[in-house]
């Protein structure tokens, strides 16, 4: 990937230690737990200080997931999380992620999310409240 934007362009960040625990047999972090760090990230934005950002009786899942790896990470330390709104749709929201360690880029990640209806399952649209929310978080530079 080029064209890689600095973390401050990410208007959510969040920071994750690393355990020792996350080690593979090469000594770096296991490519697995590069999922929990975007977690941590769309955390920000989907659970923040403005409050939930799913309807009552929905929540978020994921449909789609591209992750690019561009370094390694090593134990111990930590990462840095930035995360911006890209695009918001019907029910749905699409993430840019950047993973960082020690200020160098180490992966890179696109992420549609869906707001689901726990009862029935099936997709809900976006509220206002939420859109409003999103759209707090768009990415330097994104037009609404």
């Amino acid at each position: 990937m080029t064209d890689i934007p600095p973390l401050q362009d990410y208007p959510a960040r969040a920071t994750d230690k690393l355990r020792y625990c996350d080690t593979d047999r090469q000594g770096h972090v296991n490519n697995a737990v590069f999922s929990s760090f975007l977690e941590t990230g769309r955390v920000e934005i989907l659970h923040g200080p403005n409050g939930e950002v799913a309807d009552e009786g929905a929540a978020f899942v994921i449909a789609r997931l591209e992750l690019d790896f561009l370094g390694e990470v090593t134990w111990p330390g930590k990462v840095e999380i930035g995360t911006a709104v890209l695009d918001t749709g019907r029910s749905s929201v699409t993430l840019e992620q950047l993973v960082c360690q020690n200020g160098n880029p180490v992966a890179r990640a696109k992420t549609v999310i869906v707001q689901m209806n726990e009862t029935t399952r099936k997709s809900q649209p976006l509220s206002g409240k939420a859109l409003e929310q999103f759209h707090r978080f768009r990415k330097q530079g994104v037009s609404a």
